[in-house]
């Protein structure tokens, strides 16, 4: 991989991708988005992973996209297409676990929703706070949030934006499941275990059918969201609330 994504198999049939970009935050910077395609991509190729658990490291899950990226948006140099490692959980052939031990802000909050489970912390922060900065959601995240937390307090986190503490989203009825911070990862690694026993041939017949629906009805929400992009983007205030946010 490269320095800030590391990919090992601790257990037969078991795939774990850690995710390290200690410079930004586990924040969508280069580093992180090209280790992670090539993990995926090594995934895709070993014969042998029955199931993928993809988590971070100490406080931090992943923190969605960076100030860079974000200014160029803004300036219409990219979109968010042009980050298209956001679906590597969903596109992966076999099933994927989001351990979100730490917190999962904006895009990173949507990233790990891709995943077929999630296991959450109680004491970690989730927020889809794309709506702080003034403009839109995006990454599917108008589609993938309401879908895994339920629409109303889909919702309410979208449009709020909002930072919540996986304790107090257990308490809101979502179905992750939700344990202390420390669980979190020898909680995913035990469901991976279970399903490391399975039949590879089944798994990857089951991932296609519960995921048929999200394929196909994503790429008209991505369309929609990248209109939302143009107008929302386009507001002086929104460049004023990332340099605020960001610090400068």
């Amino acid at each position: 991989m490269n320095d800030v994504v590391r990919l090992t198999y601790p257990e037969p049939g078991i795939a774990v991708v850690a995710m390290e970009e200690r410079t930004y935050r586990n924040t969508f910077s280069k580093a992180l988005i090209e280790g992670l395609m090539r993990a995926f991509d090594q995934i895709d190729r070993n014969p042998t992973v029955k199931v993928v658990v993809l988590h971070g490291y100490d406080n931090y899950f992943c923190c969605g996209g960076t100030k860079e990226e974000l200014i160029n948006i803004y300036e219409g140099k990219i979109k968010f297409t042009d980050l298209a490692f956001y679906r590597l959980l969903l596109d992966c052939e076999v099933p994927t676990i989001s351990a979100m031990q730490g917190h999962a802000l904006g895009g990173g909050l949507a990233f790990g929703c891709y995943a077929d489970m999630m296991v959450m912390a109680e004491e970690s922060l989730y927020s889809a706070n794309f709506m702080k900065y003034g403009f839109t959601p995006g990454m599917g995240s108008t589609y993938i949030i309401p879908r895994k937390f339920g629409a109303l307090l889909g919702n309410e986190l979208l449009f709020s934006a909002n930072n919540y503490h996986g304790g107090v989203l257990r308490e809101r009825g979502i179905p992750a499941q939700v344990v202390t911070k420390r669980e979190v990862i020898t909680t995913a690694l035990a469901l991976a275990r279970d399903l490391a026993d399975k039949s590879l041939v089944s798994l990857k017949l089951l991932k296609a059918h519960l995921t048929q629906s999200i394929k196909a009805e994503l790429p008209a929400i991505i369309e929609q969201e990248l209109a939302m992009h143009e107008v929302s983007f386009a507001q002086p205030e929104v460049r004023n609330r990332i340099e605020t946010l960001f610090g400068g």
